[in-house]
């Protein structure tokens, strides 16, 4: 089940902790807005077993650090195992991950699946390869997390991603859709969760840095220029470096939405205005009931 470790490809795999204030400063913060994510979705309960998807990038590095040091304080319990979809990606520094989670007593998984010999063939030419690596991570990791008895399935994307997804679907897809921090997975059977829901790449950046995790870049997707989502996130830093503000209104936006002040149909009864509604119903029963209400009268037509 575990990849070999046979070197370690010049990584300091147990480092000191900083002890900058700058360093202190960037914990708490994240610390705080993890928590916040946390409480605000109740994305982790007493006795979860929370399986944190581990790639080697930044992002779940960052997370699986992060949830560790919430494990120590929590005042409820709760179990973490780190697991890695080893891909068979040609290059890929198979011992690295095993000789972190070691060298820092964390509980791992290396799943083995050559999804990239699937990948490469299942791609059109000319195409990129995001959308079929990207499902067949899902069902891999998805059907291992049942296997392990994993209640929650934590993953590392972050604000920005979110975001990215939101104009990504606006832009191209023609929806409203981002990345909700808690959901069910496609197969049903998984509850999903993103803790850093309310964090920003640049901080997970500043924080990988101090932190010296030992990254692994991904050299399937990572070499493939002009995707969507890269000009997307060019867009997003070039606001906000023009607009400080903007970044932290448009997330908060998608935790403002008013059915109402848009034109789905399913989503808000235009057609049973009764003159006394003027605005959106923020009580979730009351807008529950309303929604199913909503939907019997599209299912009898």
């Amino acid at each position: 089940m575990y990849a070999p470790v046979e070197s370690n490809q010049g990584f300091n795999f147990k480092p000191e902790l900083p002890t900058s204030s700058a360093y202190y400063r960037l914990l708490k913060k994240l610390r705080r807005q993890v928590g916040h994510a946390i409480r605000d979705y109740k994305m982790i309960e007493d006795g979860d077993k929370v399986m944190v998807c581990v790639s080697g990038g930044k992002d779940s590095y960052t997370l699986l650090d992060i949830l560790l040091q919430f494990k120590r304080i929590a005042p409820i319990n709760f179990d973490i195992v780190a697991v890695n979809l080893d891909q068979k990606q040609p290059g890929f520094p198979e011992d690295v991950l095993p000789r972190y989670m070691e060298e820092n007593n964390i509980p791992y998984y290396i799943l083995e699946k050559d999804t990239y010999t699937i990948t490469k063939r299942l791609t059109p030419e000319g195409k990129t390869y995001c959308a079929v690596c990207s499902r067949l991570r899902r069902g891999s990791l998805y059907g291992f997390a049942q296997e392990i008895g994993a209640t929650k399935v934590a993953l590392g994307h972050h604000r920005d991603d979110i975001m990215a997804t939101f104009f990504l679907n606006l832009f191209h897809g023609g929806s409203l859709k981002a990345m909700p921090p808690k959901l069910l997975s496609s197969d049903k059977k998984n509850i999903l969760i993103r803790p850093l829901a309310y964090v920003e790449e640049k901080d997970i950046i500043k924080y990988a840095d101090l932190r010296k995790f030992p990254i692994i870049p991904c050299n399937l997707c990572g070499s493939q220029e002009n995707l969507q989502r890269a000009i997307i996130n060019d867009m997003l830093r070039e606001w906000d470096k023009q607009y400080p503000k903007r970044l932290h209104s448009i997330f908060g936006a998608l935790q403002n939405v008013s059915p109402s002040q848009l034109a789905d149909r399913e989503l808000f009864d235009f057609e049973a205005l009764d003159g006394q509604r003027e605005f959106d119903l923020k009580d979730p029963e009351e807008l529950k009931n309303r929604l199913d209400v909503v939907n019997l009268s599209f299912a009898a037509d």
